[in-house]
C-alpha cells in the first residue's frame, strides 16, 4: 500500500523538484551567460538610461496598500468559491455548506474590518 501511494505521487515531486530548480537554475543561467557592460548611466538609480530628476522618496498614500490587500483577500476567496461550487456534487450535504458559510463569514468580518480600520486612519 505505501508503495501505491509513493509511485501515485512520485509525479508531484518530481514536478515540485522541477519548480524549485527551475528559477534557481535560469538565474544562474542568466548570470554566466550575459555580457556585463557597466556604463556611468547604468549605474544611475533607476537604471533605464534616463537621467534621473528631482527626488526619489515621494509621498504614498498606504491607502492604496489597504485596497491592494483587500483586493488579494476577495481574489482569493473567489478562487475558493469557484473551486467549491465546482465540487459541489461531491462536497457531503450541510457539512460543506456551513463550511462555505463560515468561510464567507470571516472574510466579510475580515474585509469590514480592514475597511473600518482605514476610515479612521484616513479621517
Amino acid at each position: 500500500m505505501p508503495s501505491d501511494l509513493l509511485a501515485r505521487y512520485s509525479l508531484v515531486a518530481v514536478f515540485a523538484v522541477f519548480a524549485l530548480l527551475f528559477p534557481i537554475g535560469t538565474f544562474f543561467a542568466s548570470r554566466f551567460l550575459r555580457r556585463d557592460r557597466p556604463t556611468p548611466l547604468k549605474d544611475l538609480t533607476y537604471e533605464c538610461g534616463e537621467v534621473p530628476e528631482g527626488e526619489a522618496m515621494i509621498q504614498f498614500h498606504f491607502q492604496y496598500y489597504v485596497f491592494a490587500i483587500i483586493f488579494v483577500v476577495f481574489d482569493v476567496a473567489a478562487i475558493f468559491l469557484l473551486l467549491w461550487a465546482l465540487s459541489f456534487p461531491f462536497v457531503v450535504g450541510t457539512l460543506g455548506f456551513l463550511a462555505v458559510i463560515l468561510f464567507v463569514a470571516v472574510m466579510f468580518v475580515a474585509t469590514n474590518y480592514a475597511l473600518t480600520k482605514e476610515e479612521v486612519l484616513y479621517i
